[in-house]
């Protein structure tokens, strides 16, 4: 059917409590291959109750359907707190508790727990993407939440939301870049001269340990592995005073649904396993993680969480690598200042008015840190150029 005769046809919306509602099919063609907004990993964390109203992620999915196809979705959640987040708007909360005005519920669209840039306005054109953005704060005025806050968008929905009126917060995170690196030494052989020794020492120090690694994907991901990596990655939330997000259901279901997509890194000392990295692959993307320790060796950490999954990318010739949130630590690792952005609807114009102003302020420093951190890039002088100016 031609486009102008699809967009003739009737447009209904509906919010599904279920993600098994949906065509799964359906959701990955707009999702458009990403990994970590695809169905089976939305559905990995509501099915296993880490997503759910319990834990204060209750799913609404925004679906829109254009003569009963499914032309648009949107991952929608009625928020009862703002952990898991990575993107901090307490002090927002506590000016409106501060006013008698509830924050919370707020509608959140988001990959819970998951700080990586990419689609939330899932649809083919940008025309659908403002149409569900549109519905989206419509929703939440008729239902009288206080806000509605779209993490991490990507280029496409940032068109789509500026368009339907959105206010944009922006942030920086760390990514790596392969331009086609040959080998690690010929990565290494691109930073200046300082950071490339640290990095050599440090890597050298967990060589000495007795530390080697092993990359398993797909069918290599074994029960056994998965648990030894579920045991780090709860023991590491333990010690700094949290419970974990995740529980061991959510990474078992990803191991039967997401397989090929799963990269686990494995650091053994003298062939018994001491930590693990979870990461997962997309189409040209390696997403950092997970990751956890049951021992602590120097260099552990940013050798199993950084160095690897850049070893990986070099060895596979995939084109990024995504650290993670926040980190300037990650710069003399050879990750690179990107930005990222939320995009907000407030409900209360007083306050949008006033979060408004409080961002005019914000975004230029934002800009500054920025600009300073490329000021301090670990590459050589003529490698400088290799950080974006924007997002992917």
């Amino acid at each position: 059917m031609p486009p102008d005769s699809a967009r003739a046809l009737s447009v209904t919306f509906t919010l599904i409590r279920d993600l098994r509602d949906i065509d799964p099919a359906s959701w990955n063609r707009l999702a458009g291959r990403h990994p970590l907004a695809s169905h089976e990993f939305l559905s990995a964390l509501s099915q296993t109750g880490c997503a759910s109203a319990a834990t204060g992620w209750a799913p609404h999915y925004l679906a829109m359907r254009r003569g009963g196809e499914l032309a648009g979705a949107m991952p929608l959640y009625l928020k009862s707190h703002s952990r898991g987040e990575y993107v901090f708007d307490y002090a927002w909360a506590q000016a409106f508790e501060r006013h008698g005005l509830p924050y919370y519920p707020k509608l959140l669209s988001a990959i819970p727990f998951t700080p990586v840039p990419g689609p939330r306005l899932l649809a083919a054109n940008h025309a659908d993407r403002v149409l569900l953005a549109r519905k989206a704060a419509d929703i939440g005025a008729e239902n009288g939440v206080s806000s509605l806050h779209i993490l991490f968008p990507d280029e496409a929905d940032q068109r789509a939301l500026r368009e339907a009126g959105y206010l944009f917060r922006e942030s920086v995170q760390f990514h790596w870049f392969n331009r086609g690196y040959a080998s690690m030494d010929e990565f290494l052989a691109g930073m200046t001269q300082q950071k490339r020794k640290k990095i050599r020492q440090d890597r050298k120090k967990v060589e000495s340990a007795g530390i080697r690694f092993r990359w398993l994907q797909g069918d290599d991901v074994d029960a056994a592995s998965l648990d030894f990596f579920y045991r780090c990655y709860r023991r590491t939330y333990l010690e700094h005073g949290n419970p974990p997000y995740l529980n061991s259901a959510f990474f078992e279901q990803l191991r039967t649904s997401m397989a090929d997509s799963m990269v686990l890194v494995l650091a053994e000392q003298d062939g018994r396993p001491v930590a693990s990295a979870l990461n997962i692959l997309g189409p040209r993307t390696l997403y950092g993680r997970y990751w956890g320790s049951l021992a602590f060796i120097p260099g552990l950490h940013f050798e199993t969480c950084y160095m690897q999954g850049i070893a990986y990318c070099i060895a596979k010739g995939v084109a990024v690598f995504e650290g993670g949130a926040q980190g300037e630590h990650k710069l003399s690792r050879g990750m690179l200042p990107v930005r990222t952005c939320s995009a907000h609807w407030i409900s209360d114009q007083r306050y949008a008015a006033a979060i408004a102003e409080f961002l005019e302020r914000e975004t230029p420093m934002v800009e500054a840190y920025r600009d300073e951190l490329l000021d301090h890039s670990p590459f050589k002088k003529a490698g400088t150029d290799q950080a974006p100016s924007t997002q992917k």
